[in-house]
């Protein structure tokens, strides 16, 4: 197989997983009433990270974060990126570690984490409650359904782990 059919190949996968993300984003187990929901977003581009590595999971992450800004809430460009192409795109940390995928979902959804919280509590301090530290808030929102997802995504990519053949690219 030439490079060129292999970096085709590459750029078919990424864009299939961007779309079964985005369609795993739509289906919300549960919402939060200031946004933020469980869903199965994580698991494709975890699958992505450990099967082709981190750069294309990176890049695919980018592009499902991009094209979650259609039903995204803006205020400002940095809340921007880090609600949307950022902590997505940070998912693809997972291909750091290749063959121990527990490592690579926990660096993925600390990361992604890590994003939603800064955002939290620069730009949505108001909603914490009055005398709470905006901090404090931020991190307990946000763990109240990244957490869930994180669980849910590592059960449902350990369920998949027993497929070798889904994380080992031909080419």
């Amino acid at each position: 197989m030439s490079m060129a059919d292999k970096k085709l190949k590459i750029m078919i996968e990424i864009a299939l997983i961007v779309a079964l993300s985005y369609v795993f984003a739509q289906l919300r187990l549960f919402r939060m009433p200031q946004g933020g929901s469980v869903t199965l977003t994580m698991v494709p581009l975890v699958v992505l990270a450990l099967r082709r590595g981190a750069g294309p999971a990176v890049a695919a992450g980018a592009i499902l974060g991009t094209l979650r800004l259609m039903d995204g809430y803006v205020l400002h460009f940095a809340q921007l990126l880090l609600d949307y192409p950022l902590p997505f795109a940070l998912v693809g940390l997972a291909g750091l570690f290749p063959g121990h995928p527990f490592y690579g979902i926990l660096l993925a959804g600390a990361a992604r984490y890590s994003c939603h919280v800064i955002s939290g509590a620069v730009f949505f301090a108001a909603y914490a409650p009055e005398a709470m530290n905006p901090w404090i808030y931020s991190l307990g929102y946000n763990a109240s359904f990244l957490v869930p997802e994180l669980i849910l995504t590592a059960v449902l990519v350990r369920i998949l782990w027993t497929r070798k053949d889904l994380f080992y690219a031909q080419t």
